[in-house]
């Protein structure tokens, strides 16, 4: 697999875990994996489509892995005992900014 666009530093930052602890680094990373994957399935299209010529993601794009992957460092199990909603202007606002709605 390609270098993630999000890296382990910036979902640790995200995460508010320190950097200092590693124990769940391997963890972190795969979960970075998955939400790249999850977007870009989400966006129909390849992630790789919709960097700049630089090679960066555009940021909101960025931040809706970031969102992904804290919802699943926080939610390790398929069912929540606690109601919850949706933030409005969050994760599925990000994606239909950047969704190619023609594949």
């Amino acid at each position: 697999m390609a270098a993630p666009y999000v890296s382990l530093e910036q979902a640790k930052k995200h995460l508010m875990v320190d950097a200092s602890f590693t124990e769940d680094d391997g963890y972190i990373f795969e979960l970075i994996e998955v939400a790249e994957n999850v977007v870009a399935e989400e966006l129909c299209v390849t992630l790789a489509e919709i960097e700049t010529p630089e090679g960066f993601m555009p940021p909101g794009v960025r931040q809706a892995i970031l969102l992904l992957v804290g919802n699943y460092y926080s939610n390790r199990e398929p069912v929540a005992f606690a109601s919850s909603s949706k933030v409005p202007l969050s994760y599925d606002y990000l994606i239909g900014l950047y969704r190619n709605y023609k594949g």
